[in-house]
């Protein structure tokens, strides 16, 4: 993989991988944490909301197929990025908003990526922008989790409907 690399929090890791997943260019979507203050920390540290951590994804990808750009514009359509600490019923500080960025560059495009989101919601939008410090993977049961446990309650009334949308909203860079 000789691919740029975009980590973003916006709710539930698992919604957002199964997403990008889909996108033509995407490479790799690997789950973890960042953003807190305790090392190398687990599923149910982070759920506990005391190690300041987001969950995100770490989205490998081949710049010459999709920008950095685009990610972004996905990333503003797939989560409220209007709710602090929220997604939905997930609620604390774990399921924050947030763009954790690898350069100047990615900082740059994505400033002006949340100011062109603004145009489209009504309340003001809390998403954190940030130097990305430390990047913890996920344990390995979160990797796929959508293609590995569609049956599971919170895939079919959270996770699947995102993706629909996607699908929907950028039918023209899905692999399939």
């Amino acid at each position: 993989m000789s691919g740029e690399v975009a980590t973003l929090a916006g709710g539930c890791f698992w919604c957002l991988e199964a997403v990008y997943l889909e996108l033509r260019g995407v490479e790799r979507v690997k789950s973890g944490y960042a953003g807190g203050h305790v090392p190398n920390p687990t599923y149910e540290q982070v759920c506990g909301k005391q190690t300041g951590h987001a969950e995100v994804v770490q989205v490998t990808f081949d710049p010459a197929v999709i920008g950095y750009g685009e990610l972004l514009d996905v990333f503003f359509t797939i989560h409220d990025p209007t709710t602090l600490n929220r997604q939905g019923n997930d609620v604390g500080p774990q399921y924050r908003s947030a763009i954790f960025t690898h350069s100047e560059s990615q900082a740059r495009v994505a400033r002006e990526k949340l100011a062109a989101a603004q145009a489209h919601w009504e309340d003001p939008i809390v998403t954190e922008l940030q130097p990305l410090e430390t990047f913890w993977p996920a344990e390995t049961y979160h990797d796929n989790y959508l293609a590995r446990n569609p049956q599971n309650p919170y895939c079919a009334v959270v996770v699947a409907p995102k993706v629909a949308k996607a699908r929907k909203v950028f039918f023209d860079k899905l692999k399939k």
